[in-house]
């Protein structure tokens, strides 16, 4: 042997690998360090792409959990306005390390809870998820006790799970200037007033971000000795950006360091791995099939192309079929693992960053 490349496999050269295939051809490109059964534990968290993840995981029979599947009788449009069976817990939407970090904090007893509350009209809103629940809470105590169960939810689900999916959104924030507290919107977008001598924009760089993934990696593994946790990069790009930068050049900033992050985290602790549905979706060799005309909303045939290259890898590591598509029909569940149902091809996501959509100025007039 004259030099290494010569013994490379094929997947290792862009010719082969890429350039020679058809975008749907492409695989292999998740070598799994975790098997992930029909019976292993799995929670979700995260940013709008993490709900696809569980609906996925579900329509294959795969055990996604949920820890708070809200009362009984609701419909299933209530449990959707309610943000009920969207992810393991009612938290919304996460979309930052730090947010991550600040719910594990404060859930697994590290940190006290904020009492700030918002108000719009006599109704109160959570600032750390003022989405889930439509026209707010009726009083701060009301809200304070679905925050507590659900605090008690993230707890039983970071206990109870053998792998925790987190899928990393942004890197942008507002927080609050005192506390240093991050909010789910800035403020005045969905309630509470915009203060800039009170609230701030972040814009979290590289080692920021790290030592917030690596302070919320070591609340969940203290808490749970037998958890891995499986990182993914929303493909969505930004709503909005406060950054000053172009929306598509802070797009493109903000998803290179969450990729860069999970990689890093991937490549140096054992019981964290990255999946790549990020590039799935977004790179250039698949040339933007899988997005809807917004160039944001991922079409339902995009969410099943990348779970079907995850059961592909799980089966090509331990053994196995692998399951590529949904089955016909999900068997009913127990209460505790209670289900949202499918969204529908025209529905958009119910995404707190959505909301900034409605700030947008239209590009055919001025």
């Amino acid at each position: 042997m004259s030099h290494p490349y010569e013994t490379l496999p094929e997947d290792r050269f862009w010719r082969s690998a890429v350039a020679g295939r058809d975008a749907l051809e492409i695989t292999g490109l998740w070598k799994p360090k975790v098997r992930v059964r029909r019976r292993t534990r799995i929670v979700t968290a995260g940013s709008c792409f993490a709900q696809h993840f569980s609906k996925a995981l579900l329509a294959r029979c795969y055990r996604w959990l949920d820890f708070e599947p809200g009362p009984a009788g609701l419909t299933p449009e209530q449990r959707k306005d309610y943000h009920y069976g969207t992810f393991s817990f009612r938290t919304g939407n996460i979309y930052t390390p730090r947010m991550l970090r600040q719910w594990l904090s404060w859930a697994l007893g590290a940190a006290a809870v904020p009492e700030e509350v918002w108000e719009r009209d006599g109704r109160f809103f959570d600032p750390f998820r003022p989405g889930v629940e439509p026209g707010g809470f009726a009083s701060p105590e009301e809200l304070f006790a679905s925050r507590r169960e659900t605090l008690a939810a993230i707890a039983a689900a970071v206990r109870g799970a053998q792998v925790f999916v987190f899928t990393m959104g942004l890197t942008e924030a507002w927080a609050d200037r005192a506390s240093g507290v991050e909010y789910a919107v800035c403020p005045g977008t969905v309630a509470g007033r915009f203060d800039p001598e009170a609230h701030r924009f972040v814009n979290h760089g590289f080692a920021a971000l790290m030592a917030e993934m690596r302070a919320a990696l070591r609340l969940m593994f203290r808490a749970n000795r037998s958890l891995s946790v499986l990182l993914t990069v929303s493909p969505v790009p930004l709503t909005a950006t406060a950054s000053g930068q172009h929306v598509l050049t802070a797009t493109s900033h903000s998803k290179a360091l969450l990729r860069a992050v999970a990689g890093e985290l991937a490549q140096t602790q054992a019981r964290v791995d990255y999946f790549p549905s990020y590039e799935i979706i977004t790179h250039p060799a698949y040339r933007g099939r899988f997005f809807a005309p917004n160039l944001r909303s991922v079409l339902p045939e995009g969410v099943d192309h990348v779970m079907a290259q995850f059961f592909r890898d799980q089966a090509a590591a331990f053994g196995g079929e692998p399951v590529a598509a949904p089955v016909a029909e999900v068997p009913p569940r127990p209460a505790e693992e209670a289900l949202e149902p499918e969204l529908t091809e025209a529905e958009e996501l119910r995404c707190e960053q959505e909301i900034l959509a409605a700030f947008a100025p239209d590009p055919r007039h001025g």
